[in-house]
Parts: C-alpha cells; sequence; structure tokens
C-alpha cells in the first residue's frame, strides 16, 4: 500500500500541476488498457477512464450498475499500464462513503476522480447543492490526510434534470454555476457541468470559476459550442474529455473495415 500510495502521489502531482498550468488539457478518455496506450502513444500527457465506456466494452447498463470491485480492477489495470496520470469516473461515489472510495482510488493507482451529483443508485435522486460539496469536501480532506493531492472533478447534471422533470429550476445555467462554484469551494480542482450546449453558456462557466471547466468533445466533431480546440480554447474551456464519444466514432469506421470481408 505504501508503495502504491508513493506513486499514485506523484502522478496525481503531475495532474494537480497540468489543472493549474493555465493551458486546455485534453484527456482522453478511454475503457481499457489497449485505448489508454494508444492515447499515450500518441503523446496525450493524461487519460480519463469513464464508466460508460467501460460497461459498454462488458456489456453491461451505466449508471453504477457495474461491481465497484471489478471496475476498480479495470482501473488499475489501465493505471498500471501507462506512465500519464489517470483520472477515473466513479459517478456518485460508486456508494461508498468518501473514506473508503479514496482507499479504493488509491490502490487502483489512480491520480484524480470524476464525482456527479446523480446517484443512479438510489433511482437518479439528484444531491442538493450541499450534499454534493460535502461530498467532495470529504473526498478531498481524506486524500489530502493521504498525502495525495488527487484531482477531483466536480460534476453537475443541472443542465439536464434543472430543466425537467421533479427536480426542474427555473434558470438551468445558474444552478449549474452555483453547483460549480460550491464544488470548487469544497476541493474541487476542476469542474464538469455536463450538457453546455452554447458559447455563451460556457463562457458563463468559464468566467465564473478559478479552476478549469471540462467539456465533453467529440474528436470527430468537437463540441457544440467550439468545433475546435482553438475555439473552445478562446471560451476559456481548459479541460476537454470525450465521455463515450471517442468510442461511440470507433462504431462505424470498424463496420466498415469488416464488412468487406462478409
Amino acid at each position: 500500500m505504501a508503495t502504491t500510495v508513493s506513486t499514485v502521489s506523484e502522478k496525481a502531482h503531475q495532474l494537480a500541476r497540468l489543472h493549474e498550468s493555465g493551458e486546455l488539457i485534453v484527456m482522453p478518455t478511454v475503457w481499457d488498457v489497449w485505448s489508454a496506450q494508444l492515447a499515450v502513444g500518441l503523446g496525450f500527457k493524461a487519460l480519463t477512464i469513464g464508466s460508460h465506456p467501460v460497461a459498454n466494452s462488458l456489456g453491461e447498463p451505466d449508471g453504477e450498475h457495474q461491481n465497484p470491485d471489478h471496475y476498480f480492477a479495470i482501473a488499475q489495470a489501465i493505471a498500471a499500464g501507462v506512465d500519464v496520470p489517470v483520472s477515473l469516473d466513479v459517478e456518485s461515489g460508486l456508494g461508498l462513503e468518501p473514506s473508503d472510495l479514496v482507499v479504493k482510488v488509491l490502490e487502483a493507482g489512480v491520480a484524480g476522480v470524476n464525482i456527479e451529483d446523480v446517484v443512479h443508485s438510489e433511482n437518479d435522486r439528484v444531491r442538493t447543492l450541499d450534499e454534493q460539496a460535502d461530498y467532495i469536501a470529504a473526498v478531498r480532506k481524506a486524500a489530502d490526510e493521504a498525502g495525495v493531492e488527487l484531482v477531483i472533478n466536480g460534476r453537475t447534471d443541472a443542465m439536464i434534470w434543472g430543466a425537467e422533470g421533479a427536480n426542474k429550476v427555473d434558470e438551468p445555467l445558474a444552478e449549474a454555476v452555483a453547483r460549480s462554484l460550491a464544488m470548487q469551494k469544497a476541493g474541487a480542482r476542476s469542474v464538469y457541468p455536463v450538457a453546455l450546449s452554447t458559447p455563451e453558456q460556457v463562457r458563463a462557466l468559464t468566467e465564473a470559476l478559478d479552476v478549469p471547466v471540462n467539456v465533453t468533445a467529440n474528436p470527430v466533431d468537437g463540441h457544440p459550442a467550439g468545433a475546435t480546440l482553438e475555439e473552445l480554447k478562446e471560451l476559456g474551456v481548459r479541460r476537454v474529455t470525450y465521455g463515450p464519444q471517442w468510442q461511440m466514432a470507433l462504431e462505424k469506421p470498424a463496420k466498415e473495415m469488416l464488412a468487406a470481408w462478409l
């Protein structure tokens, strides 16, 4: 355990410095050792592991339906298979208390986590702003006590649930900003307000926050607010991940290659 913590501490330090650099970081979202090594071989300096593409690769549903031990084992294999920092999507915490989550994360050797405010294992219950901030603060505290600069990416789905259903609010964008600010204050080193779709929405977040704002891009089509890295950079975006988009983009060319052999 001591060796693992020492190794992940170094990787977390690297990832934290990347987030403080002021530069836009692209962290491809991978699902196995093959995809991770492919991305690192191209020169990417950090990676994310997405629960959705991992679930797709296993033929399982996303949304905290995977076996946590199996999921952490996959993360450990990926982290051990590359020499760059890796961040793990832990959804809302995989049903674990913050201190227990940090133990699992450090054992897996990952340098960061993505924590969202929708608890899928509890019928998609939305955490309150304070509840989400408190969970992130507790993860921050446990990681700091372990001596690891764990990079927490605080995710809010306010732009989705805030516009519909029982959690509807009058101004989903304002809710996304408020939650992002609360997560930043709680110790998140980046924030991830999903489903931003216009330049104005993206700019509202990047201008309100001091930590990097993460957006999901399709490696082929880019992001709705900016199709290129330069356009996203001009909007103030400082972290880009792919979610399941890279994996999904591989489907068409793969089918075309295989179809010729039918």
